[in-house]
Parts: C-alpha cells; structure tokens; sequence
C-alpha cells in the first residue's frame, strides 16, 4: 500500500480538494485498494470541520466528492506513515520541514512538482478570494494528480 498525504495551511481548501481528486482519479483507474490517501494542515484553525463550501461546490461541479472530509492537523507520525507528505506551497513546505525527522525529509515535496509542464509551483490559496480561485485549484491539483500517478505506477505497482 502507497500513501499519500496532502497538505495546505487549514486543511479546508487546497489539500482536501487534492485528496479528492487523486481519489476520484484513484477511483476510475481502480486503484483505491493499492494506493491510501489522506489530507492535514499545519494549522488546527479548522479541526473537525467540512472543507469550504466554495472548494465542495467547485469539485462536485466535476464529479469529486469532498463531503466525506474533516479537516485535521498534520501529527508527528504522519511523517513516518505516509510515502509521499506533498505540501501545496513553500511556506507550509518550510513549516514542514522544520518538525520532519531528518530520515523522511525526502518524502516532503511540493506538489505542483507532478505537473512538471506547469510554469507555477504553488498551488494559490483561494480562501480569500472569488469562485474562480476554487477553479484554478481544481486545475492545477487535477495536472499533479495526473502526474502522481504516472509516478507512483512507474515507481510502487
């Protein structure tokens, strides 16, 4: 079994709407028995609660499902438990980074990282912004999920 984890800031946006699509991706590839995925932040602002209402609209308009998710902080255990910690931008990356044993640095990445065709490296936080922000998320996390994959196929099955 392959893990991922998913990571942003609150875990109410940006990296429940990456979960969701790599398991709606997970899902029409028939992987969901081979590859775990899993969303945190790095704050606990929103522990407990359903991701934003925005970020579930806009993935239901294409057929993903976030309704399931709770959001929750990352725990020091995540680092050992999971295969791939994918962190949507460089200062939750960095935050990261400073409480991650030094034998799994190496699974610490930014996400945006699988769409390597992509100009851009972040995926932008859209909680302070208008509905098309929840669009560009869904676009980019949708390129990286794609490129994921490909990887961990290549690399674990």
């Amino acid at each position: 079994m392959v893990r991922v984890l998913f990571v942003c800031m609150g875990n109410i946006c940006r990296s429940p709407t990456a979960q969701g699509m790599f398991e709606s991706l997970l899902e029409k590839e028939g992987l969901v028995d081979e590859i775990d995925v899993d969303s945190a932040g790095t704050h606990g602002y929103h522990v407990g609660k359903a991701p934003d209402h925005r970020a579930t609209s806009a993935a239901l308009r294409r057929g993903v499902d976030l309704s399931q998710q709770h959001a929750r902080k990352v725990r020091p255990n995540d680092f050992e438990r999971f295969d791939y910690v994918l962190v949507m931008d460089s200062d939750n990356y960095s935050l990261l980074e400073a409480i991650c044993p030094t034998e799994h640095q190496k699974k610490l990445e930014l996400f945006l990282d699988y769409a390597g065709y992509l100009d851009v490296r972040e995926v932008p936080d859209p909680y302070y912004g208008g509905d098309n922000g929840f669009e560009q998320v869904l676009d980019l996390v949708e390129a990286a999920s794609v490129g994921l994959l490909k990887h961990i196929k290549q690399t674990h099955l």
